[in-house]
């Protein structure tokens, strides 16, 4: 038993993915404790949900366990497939519903700096976080995966199934989108304080 426990943790991931194919169930056990964390991160910067992003995780494992039989590691790697199934179902939900806004005074606590720089900071990541969801879902999935994964241009590409240069425009296209909604409401909130 111990030798089989041994051979999941050294097998690749495509080993595990056949073997899953064929209901070895320890061995598709292995790639969720092998990506999961992966994935949830990646779901929870595409959703800016975190229980959606553990729903669309779910999702994305089971249709791996579903389709671990036809999983072809040649085409790609399964990060890259799991990826674009993140991805593929955050745009499917931000489709079907709207994020919910904050409830009215909604204030995180925390006991370190003072509640104005608090203030401050909350209102920037509000005013962040809105404007993200004005960026489309393909240019906040490239932006996420140079920004906050730390991915090269080229990297990205591969993952989203694009060439360097279509996601270098996804990236200038969701900058300018996010420069342009910032600047707006900014100049809207000094007016409305005027």
């Amino acid at each position: 038993m111990a030798d089989e426990r041994r051979r999941y943790g050294e097998a690749s991931d495509d080993d595990l993915l056949r073997w899953s194919g064929m209901g070895d169930r320890d061995a598709f056990d292995q790639i969720v404790l092998r990506h999961g964390p992966y994935a949830l991160r990646t779901a929870r910067r595409l959703t800016r949900n975190v229980e959606a992003a553990e729903d669309l995780v779910q999702d994305a494992f089971v249709r791996a366990w579903s389709h671990a039989r036809e999983f072809d590691g040649s085409r790609a790697r399964f990060t890259t497939w799991l990826y674009r199934v993140i991805v593929n179902l955050s745009i499917d939900l931000a489709r079907r519903k709207q994020p919910e806004p904050l409830p009215e005074g909604f204030d995180m606590t925390d006991d370190g700096p003072s509640a104005e720089i608090r203030l401050e900071a909350l209102q920037e990541r509000r005013a962040l976080g809105a404007a993200l969801q004005s960026v489309p879902p393909r240019q906040r999935a490239a932006m996420a995966l140079v920004y906050d994964e730390g991915l090269s241009g080229a990297e990205a590409a591969r993952r989203m199934g694009l060439s360097a240069k279509a996601v270098e425009r996804l990236l200038a296209r969701g900058r300018a989108l996010l420069r342009e909604t910032l600047e707006r409401d900014g100049r809207t909130e000094r007016r409305q304080n005027s």
